[in-house]
């Protein structure tokens, strides 16, 4: 039913390891571990993209989180709207919310596959595979060793139930029955006890726990005040800080050791492309930052440059609608067209005293008339 999973896990797992036990021998532990976590490093390559569009998303929520809050205010009693209003919003500004939980949710498969596959390398005993899916189990330990596992032939199966880590078998648990473990014995009257697994398995899920946590730690401490303030927000913090990495020291006992390898692995992988991603994205933002700076210091006036004013144009209709016969201006004469023209000298000519030349002339006139009418 999942084989669509199945077969590209386990295909992907197959090739590591016969990279691997090409230079260091295909039956060693070390070999088989490289290879469940250079699987890890394969999937989470395939995955990069979509996790960066991931970060993305995630930074462009916070910055969508006032134009949001206030549409929750406006439309509180109108849930249609508001639901109309948030993908009106989202369609302005490109943001999609599914890339904000694409790359977990495509892991989660690829964790179960691997689980599956793991388990199915022992069918001993009452031992299914993982939810009922894919081979059953009930097999003898003879038949388990000559049965295929997905992309890993008879030989690879045998390869890896020989493989030990530190002496525990790599798809073993603390809590596997002693009658599962029959199946990974090498040769008579060996025997496997839970604290072979244990000695392999309790660092690994220390490590697990504590890489879990500061991975949550990196990611809280990224996150803005506003986002860090809502409620929901703070409680999923507290559980990645705190309760996520306690369910897996607590689930550890339960947990393959190549799964508690998968954990460590990917959380390694997850710290280092968090500072990568994370410090790229925040470089672009300070270049976009200092670009906008720069743009508005070349707009800016200079230091100590007073600012110009432009001069206002005389209405061309008020020279046009003058008079003719406008008087001088106190500069100058007027001329035949209204416009003042300006004295040769510079200086304002006095206008005529009464009793001048024209006033004495029309005396001397008046004076004549008086002396005829005498005669």
């Amino acid at each position: 039913m999942l084989n669509f999973i199945y077969y590209p896990v386990s295909g992907i797992l197959w090739f590591w390891h016969r990279v691997f036990g090409f230079v260091l021998g295909p039956d060693r532990g070390v070999t088989w571990a490289l290879s469940v976590v250079f699987l890890v490093f394969t999937l989470r390559l395939v995955l990069f993209q979509p996790f960066v569009k991931q970060v993305r998303t995630q930074r462009q929520m916070q910055e969508l989180q006032p134009h949001i809050k206030e549409l929750q205010r406006k439309y509180k009693n109108d849930r249609q709207t508001m639901a109309v209003e948030m993908q009106k919003l989202q369609k302005e500004h490109g943001f999609n919310p599914l890339m904000g939980c694409l790359p977990v949710l495509l892991q989660v498969p690829v964790f179960l596959g691997l689980y599956h596959v793991l388990r199915s390398f022992n069918r001993v005993g009452s031992s299914a595979g993982f939810m009922g899916f894919g081979k059953s189990g009930g097999m003898t330990v003879e038949q388990n060793a000559n049965t295929a596992n997905y992309f890993f032939g008879v030989d690879d199966v045998q390869s890896f139930l020989r493989a030990r880590l530190f002496g525990a078998p790599i798809s073993a648990a603390i809590t596997t029955p002693q009658a599962q473990l029959e199946a990974f014995v090498r040769s008579a009257g060996e025997q496997i006890h839970w604290w072979n697994m244990a000695f392999v398995a309790v660092p690994l899920m220390i490590l697990a726990g504590l890489a879990t946590h500061f991975n949550a730690r990196a990611s809280v401490a990224r996150q803005s005040p506003e986002a860090a303030a809502n409620p929901q927000a703070a409680l999923m913090n507290k559980m990645a800080l705190w309760i996520f990495p306690l369910g897996v020291i607590v689930g550890g006992p339960f947990l393959p050791i190549a799964i508690l390898l998968y954990w460590v692995a990917n959380n390694i992988w997850t710290y280092g492309q968090q500072h990568l991603v994370f410090g790229k994205i925040e470089k672009e933002e300070e270049l976009k930052k200092q670009q906008a700076l720069e743009r508005r210091a070349q707009n800016a006036p200079k230091p100590g440059a007073k600012p110009t004013k432009q001069k206002k144009a005389a209405p061309t209709d008020a020279v046009e609608d003058a008079p003719v016969d406008a008087e001088p201006s106190a500069n100058g004469t007027a001329t035949s067209n209204g416009t003042a023209k300006p004295a040769t000298n510079g200086t304002a000519k006095a206008p005529a005293a009464k009793g001048g030349a024209g006033d004495r002339k029309r005396s001397g006139n008046r004076g004549r008339a008086n002396q005829k009418r005498k005669r």
